[in-house]
């Protein structure tokens, strides 16, 4: 676990059994503490689709679960938001700025704000629908990454020209909201290791934000484009391991 879309797979996933009561989640450490009725083993189990590899490490009675955090729909109702905003200000500037880079990390921002809705539609519903929800986003993120392969053969085919100054900007605005949905994070959660958690929930989108920008400075030095059909293809990439790891969630 890496990032918030992952935690929020792992919440939905979880989510499914009537018998989990509470998570608490220490990413920094690679672990999520399952307050729950029941088979410990079964609990389990349910993370097995996901393919991150899980080991239950510890089983044993407690007095209480961790509180509710009454905020919790709230939080993922600004963050969707700021997803959302950053994929049409991406979209429109990869478009005008002939950057794939820009486009496909425009995607990726999308791809985020599509599991915090998944992670909203599905709260208090049935695991089918939970399910048919996760496998609607996956199959939209599939035809979302095709399309970035696409068009980055697309502009290698027929020549295209990325605007460094467009690609600089566009994605230093695209850290810009990383950072602030590090905060909201940060606001909702305890301090010491979950401070941590924080940054480490926003590594990839920041890596893939530093990608666009070096590759917007190698096309300005190098007066190439194909430093952002690279980056294009490799956030590409990404999207599309994303959507199959979520077609691969199954009931059972």
């Amino acid at each position: 676990m890496d990032c918030p879309s992952e935690e929020q797979l792992v919440r939905m996933q979880l989510g499914r059994s009537n018998d989990v009561v509470g998570l608490a989640f220490d990413l920094p450490a690679r672990t999520v503490t399952v307050y729950h009725n029941g088979d410990a083993h079964a609990i389990a189990g349910l993370l097995a689709p996901l393919g991150f590899g899980h080991t239950l490490l510890d089983s044993g009675p407690c007095t209480r679960a961790p509180a509710a955090d009454h905020d919790e729909r709230r939080v993922l109702w600004q963050l969707m938001a700021i997803n959302l905003l950053m994929f049409v200000i991406e979209i429109i500037a990869g478009w005008l700025g002939e950057s794939t880079g820009l486009l496909a990390d425009g995607l990726d921002m999308f791809a985020d704000a599509a599991v915090y809705a998944l992670a909203l539609l599905a709260v208090g519903g049935a695991a089918h629908r939970k399910l048919r929800t996760a496998h609607l986003s996956g199959w939209l993120q599939l035809v979302l990454g095709l399309g970035i392969v696409v068009e980055v053969g697309r502009r290698i085919w027929f020549g295209a020209e990325p605007q460094p100054p467009i690609m600089l900007g566009i994605a230093l605005l695209a850290l810009v909201a990383n950072a602030m949905c590090v905060l909201l994070l940060m606001r909702h959660r305890d301090g010491g290791a979950h401070m941590k958690a924080s940054w480490i929930f926003t590594a990839n989108d920041a890596l893939a934000n530093v990608g666009v920008i070096l590759a917007g400075a190698l096309v300005g030095w190098l007066h190439a484009p194909w430093p952002d059909w690279l980056i294009g293809t490799a956030i590409g990439a990404l999207i599309l391991h994303g959507a199959w790891r979520i077609l691969r969630l199954r009931e059972g």
